[in-house]
């Protein structure tokens, strides 16, 4: 049975002795596969911390995470290969969209299937696909500089499910958007959650897109408490 995300007793301490910080106390989440929740906190309370922790960025110091249907860190990692871990099974979406500027869209998305040994004329399909998807087709051909804001942070969205993974991780996705498009954003999220199956962290400071979330997680001082959210529609 797959899992989505497992976040269990998870801690992060920074340093040793008297100058030890602990950036994550006791961090506990569940995002089922097709389920997309929010993650919010002010500064400095351990959201940045939890997301590279479970994009498998920097090590925890302790607890257990799944994700998928496999246990990845449990006092220690349990996969050999974090950055294939991070190619394969985890989807970052960025608040700014970090496109390749001198690959087209279509190769932007396709890279990460070829570095993984897709043959490329199926990795161009599979990110063809997703464009299609996502409504930005008719930009295939183009270069990021001729895109619009909206336009590249959906090409981003798509480079971040284009490898299928069961979890993506979207740091501010919506913070350089205005209403409409960052309630566009989070639509596209939540479209391609159920269709894939994909379950999906929102860390968000953005008061537009909070109402949408059905369940909501607050951070502070490393220690993570659930509310159930509006779940307003969108669109």
């Amino acid at each position: 049975m797959t899992t989505g995300i497992l976040i269990e007793g998870l801690r992060k301490r920074y340093g040793q002795g008297d100058t030890a910080v602990d950036a994550l106390k006791h961090v506990d989440m569940q995002v089922a596969p097709g389920e997309v929740v929010g993650l919010i906190g002010p500064s400095g309370s351990g959201k940045s911390t939890l997301l590279k922790c479970l994009g498998a960025i920097i090590d925890p110091s302790a607890g257990r995470m799944t994700l998928g249907d496999e246990v990845i860190y449990d006092d220690g990692w349990k996969v050999r290969d974090l950055r294939a871990l991070r190619r394969d099974k985890i989807g970052f979406v960025f608040q700014a969209p970090y496109l390749i500027p001198f690959l087209d869209v279509t190769d932007n998305v396709a890279l990460l299937p070829m570095l993984a040994g897709v043959p490329n004329a199926e990795a161009r399909q599979r990110a063809l696909e997703l464009l299609t998807a996502l409504d930005v087709q008719h930009r295939a051909k183009a270069m990021p500089s001729q895109l619009s804001g909206g336009e590249q942070q959906r090409v981003a969205i798509a480079r971040g499910l284009v490898n299928r993974p069961p979890v993506i991780l979207a740091d501010e996705p919506t913070a350089p958007l205005d209403s409409e498009r960052a309630l566009a954003v989070i639509r596209i999220l939540n479209d391609m959650a159920r269709q894939f199956q994909t379950a999906v962290i929102v860390v968000t400071h953005d008061e537009k897109i909070i109402p949408t979330f059905k369940r909501i997680y607050h951070i502070r001082d490393g220690v993570t408490t659930e509310e159930v959210g509006e779940g307003r529609a969108i669109g």
